[in-house]
């Protein structure tokens, strides 16, 4: 079982994902305007469902580990997730956000990743942290930027996704740069 401490922002709860979160998890990543800049695109409900059981099962901070977390209301709404992958070497981790098409607009996304920086730098003392992006997901783009990340690297269709190649471009910031 996952032992994620809960983040508390001024209006979001960062959690561990839970099954009760399946239908609007489900609803928001089976949305063509969602996955079309991501390589995971739910079918089905129980492909839905069998993705939070095995996340439950993710330890924290475990190397080469990849850990879904759940954005939600105060009160408990699922509004969109942050995907964590923790680094093989300990010390760095990769980033990945999704927000649901209905509550973008409104800041929660930077608001949430903003808070799961401010965890993995301060709470995990992690040295480096990056983010891939497609160069044409402007809105991603333009929130790493935003929170500081620079662009570090723009491969030329590097990366497969359905039958099909496409750039990735990576952007970091390191511990000393967090403000």
């Amino acid at each position: 079982m996952s032992t994620f401490n809960v983040i508390t922002t001024d209006r979001l709860l960062i959690r561990t994902l839970e099954m009760k979160d399946k239908d609007a998890f489900f609803r928001y990543r089976a949305m063509p305007e969602v996955y079309k800049y991501q390589s995971w695109r739910p079918e089905d409900i129980s492909e839905v469902e069998k993705f939070i059981s095995d996340n439950l099962t993710v330890v924290p901070n475990t190397n080469d580990s990849w850990l879904q977390v759940a954005i939600s209301l105060k009160d408990g709404q699922l509004v969109g997730d942050v995907g964590i992958h923790f680094l093989y070497d300990g010390f760095q981790a990769e980033l990945g956000y999704t927000l649901s098409p209905e509550f973008q607009g409104k800041g929660y996304a930077s608001e949430a990743v903003r808070a799961v920086i401010d965890y993995l730098f301060t709470g995990l003392g992690k040295h480096r942290i990056t983010g891939s992006v497609d160069p044409d997901n402007l809105k991603s783009i333009k929130l790493l930027e935003n929170l500081g990340f620079r662009k570090e690297a723009h491969f030329i269709k590097s990366y497969r996704m359905n039958d099909a190649w496409y750039d990735d471009c990576v952007y970091a910031i390191l511990a000393d740069e967090w403000k």
